[in-house]
């Protein structure tokens, strides 16, 4: 059995965590129109965290979340969009119709299991979209599953106030 760490990283309710993509089909997203399925993840834990606050109000987070670590196989070759490539912008919210036919259209297309987009919150970082109908999507494996809170000071707005973000300029 593989013992690889996982590569890819996901927030969900414990009763939305399958990789089918339903969630992205019913109601559509950055990447996505509504009708197509599709998987979001996250290069790594920290920023998929990020990823599912900035859609809720962080003081009604739900208490049934989970953290999804995900192995995709080593022979996966994924379509990587770089920002250089995103029309002008590409951050705005709501997401303008061009970013949608990105990932609909690599959906369509069919070709590749993963593709790589920038984050809008931190666009260093990388979210990988993973297409639920491609044929080894049946290979991308769900290595770690656990329960996932929110630090309560997330809720609250701010922290104790005495941390280095707080020291006077």
């Amino acid at each position: 059995m593989d013992q690889s760490p996982p590569v890819l990283w996901r927030i969900a309710r414990a009763a939305d965590a399958s990789l089918d993509g339903e969630g992205a089909r019913l109601h559509g997203a950055r990447w996505s129109s509504q009708g197509v399925a599709v998987v979001y993840a996250a290069s790594h834990l920290p920023l998929a965290a990020l990823e599912y606050l900035v859609h809720i109000d962080p003081e009604d987070a739900p208490d049934d979340l989970v953290a999804l670590g995900l192995q995709v196989p080593d022979d996966t070759i994924a379509s990587v969009c770089e920002p250089a490539d995103l029309p002008a912008g590409w951050r705005a919210t709501p997401p303008p119709p061009e970013r949608r036919d990105i990932g609909d259209r690599w959906i369509r297309e069919g070709e590749h299991l993963l593709l790589r987009v920038p984050s809008v919150l931190v666009p260093e970082e990388s979210n990988v979209l993973i297409n639920p109908a491609h044929p080894d999507a049946q290979r991308v494996r769900v290595a770690v599953t656990r329960q996932f809170s929110f630090d309560p000071r997330l809720a609250s707005g701010h922290g104790q106030g005495t941390g280095f973000a707080h020291r006077p300029r």
